[in-house]
Order: structure tokens, then sequence, then C-alpha cells
């Protein structure tokens, strides 16, 4: 009757609305899944990068992938810090 739940994907949390409600990118293609910030492990906030499943629409496993969330947010402090000395060699 009912699905089992699906393999663990990567997704981010995206955004946080009205303190209440996670929007997830999942997957590859990013699809948009809104689930309850209830659902999420401690500590997950904007930005964090997650290994998730889901049966049918419903969240039912939720970890923090702290090693992909450490890798994109230093990627983009190096984005960050190259603008800003362009920025600089620019004299902007």
């Amino acid at each position: 009757m009912g699905k089992e739940a699906s393999e663990l994907k990567k997704a981010v949390v995206d955004r946080i609305v009205d303190k209440k409600h996670a929007v997830l990118l999942v997957g590859g293609s990013e699809v948009e899944r809104v689930v309850s910030v209830e659902k999420l492990p401690p500590g997950a906030g904007e930005g964090a990068w997650l290994r998730v499943a889901f049966k049918e629409d419903e969240l039912v496993t939720a970890e923090i992938d702290v090693e992909e969330t450490a890798r994109v947010k230093a990627r983009i402090t190096d984005k960050v810090n190259r603008l800003r000395q362009r920025g600089r060699k620019t004299g902007k």
C-alpha cells in the first residue's frame, strides 16, 4: 500500500519561512520540498546540507551532511574573498 522510504539524497536548506517551514532543494535537479522545521535535525539552518529520505511526501530521515556543508561554505568564502581582492585591484 505505502511506499518504502526512498534512498538518502542530498538536499540543502534553501530558506526558513515564518520559523515554521523549511524549503529544501533536493537532489541534483534541486526539487523544492517544503517541510516542517520540526522535522530537521538540530543545528540545521539555512545553507546546511542534509542527507534526506522521503516516504511519499513526508520527510522520514534527515541528517546533517557535515562534510558537504563545510565544503560548500569554504567554496563560497573563497569566492567572496576573490571578489573582494578583485575589487581592491580595480580601486573600488
